[in-house]
């Protein structure tokens, strides 16, 4: 009787030791294969392929801009010192400030934009504001849209993360200016007019506040 068992044993040892060779040689179907040589050559052709696009132009920011350009070396460099930033994203807000800034002026609501414009800005728009209700002039406007809007400059200081993007629009909308009477001394219900501005934003990149600021504004 322990004759056939002692063979049974030896001969199971041996076909696990031949199935633990056979796996070292061949490898398992399980999880991560080795590539083949074919596998290899197409891996390392992808590998290069990638490290082209990584290589290549931020379409983020040469999608608005000019490669090489002053603009472009200056929004490359926020995004350095704060990754998330996305200069379409950026414009997409641009878009919305520029109605909500634009309309609250003419209606005169600029308590309501104190975060969103800087110091100096902030005093020149509440001076006109008074100077418009001083004379008892009130203003009736409805936005209808942005009609074009680039992105016209880029800055950035390396020392103190100063930001300052600069955004030129051309908006269209409807604006009437009344007396204290209530009648119409200037524009038209029904008239589209389409005004240009240049308005500059800026920000401390890497600051934990994500708002940016109007600090300027042209025509």
């Amino acid at each position: 009787m322990q004759n056939p068992l002692l063979q049974l044993l030896v001969l199971a040892g041996i076909a696990v030791f031949l199935v633990l060779r056979l796996r070292s040689v061949l490898g398992t179907r399980d999880g991560f294969e080795r590539p083949t040589p074919a596998e290899k050559s197409k891996e390392t052709t992808s590998r290069r392929e990638f490290e082209v696009i990584e290589g290549g132009p931020d379409h983020d920011i040469t999608d608005h801009v000019a490669e090489g350009t002053d603009a472009a070396n200056a929004l490359a460099a926020m995004k350095r010192v704060e990754p998330s930033f996305s200069v379409s994203e950026f414009l997409g807000g641009a878009r919305g400030a520029y109605e909500m800034i634009l309309m609250g002026f003419e209606r005169g609501d600029i308590e309501g934009l104190k975060p969103f414009l800087a110091d100096d800005v902030f005093e020149t728009f509440s001076e006109v504001v008074e100077a418009r209700e001083s004379e008892g002039l009130t203003i009736d406007a409805d936005f209808v849209g942005v009609r074009e809007m680039t992105l016209a400059g880029a800055s950035f200081d390396p020392d103190t993360r100063e930001a300052e993007i600069t955004v030129r629009y051309v908006g269209e909308l409807t604006s009437v200016v009344k007396n204290a009477e209530g009648e119409i001394v200037e524009g038209s219900p029904t008239a589209v007019k389409r005004q240009k501005d240049i308005w500059t934003y800026a920000r401390t990149m890497g600051a934990d506040d994500p708002n940016w600021q109007l600090v300027a504004t042209d025509e």
